[in-house]
């Protein structure tokens, strides 16, 4: 089974680009972040036209999360993390697709910092991880994947000076990405690749992508009824490089 996580930074502007590589990788379930669509645009017909099913949560402008799954719908759990009823942003859902439950999430950026935004930030990664601790005591196999907007360690991003202050490397922010680890969740692409620099996310300023100065932000974590399953996980850098690409690539794992 492979498993992906695509943030595609608008899905009806880089339809195309997403449709190509589904084509090409045929994932069995993706994650999307960044759909910036509200739920009446979403590309539902093209992608059913492709060979998927979706759920999506969305909204005009800004955020929005969708699962799809190849030849098959899937089957809808959650939508929204627990925890703030007054939280409308859409940046969480949940699905089971073939077996496994999926979370699908897009974290705060958080920028600027310090101010309401990280302190949002901080909030909303406070409530995922009580909701994954709920989620990894059900012993489910379980996938939580997509854009978390944290940059673990010094390893996961270009040697700069340029970000020293970006929420996304805060002593806060990796602090609670490593509570979250701490539960017993499975970095899967750090754990495949240990020490090698590897990067999801390319800004498009200053000429990020062809100096490969990166950052390693997309992440999916596994619990331990999935963890003995993984065999390989990977970055798809090339649809990072074509036309009208997103800032991220798409990240994948392939369990037994």
């Amino acid at each position: 089974m492979k498993i992906a996580t695509f943030n595609v930074n608008n899905v009806n502007k880089r339809l195309p680009n997403l449709l190509e590589w589904l084509a090409v990788a045929s994932p069995d379930a993706v994650c999307l972040q960044e759909t910036k669509s509200t739920d009446r645009d979403f590309p539902v017909g093209a992608l059913r036209e492709a060979g998927y099913g979706a759920v999506w949560h969305g909204e005009k402008t800004w955020n929005g999360v969708a699962i799809l799954a190849r030849g098959a719908e899937p089957i809808e759990s959650r939508r929204g993390l627990p925890g703030d009823a007054s939280d409308k942003q859409p940046r969480y859902i949940e699905a089971a697709v073939g077996g496994v439950l999926i979370g699908c999430l897009y974290a705060p950026n958080g920028n600027p910092q310090p101010g309401p935004k990280f302190d949002y930030k901080l909030a909303w990664l406070d409530r995922l991880i009580a909701h994954a601790a709920q989620l990894y005591a059900s012993g489910l196999p379980i996938v939580l994947a997509g854009d978390y907007n944290v940059v673990p360690t010094a390893e996961d991003i270009y040697r700069t000076t340029s970000y020293d202050r970006d929420a996304l490397l805060q002593p806060r922010s990796r602090a609670a990405f490593e509570k979250l680890l701490a539960q017993g969740w499975t970095d899967a692409l750090r754990t495949l690749h240990p020490g090698e620099t590897i990067y999801t996310f390319w800004d498009y300023m200053r000429n990020r992508w062809a100096r490969n100065a990166g950052l390693r932000i997309d992440h999916l974590l596994l619990s331990p009824a999935v963890a003995p399953r993984l065999l390989d996980a990977d970055v798809d850098r090339w649809p990072r490089a074509i036309a009208n690409a997103s800032d991220h690539a798409p990240v994948w794992i392939t369990l037994r």
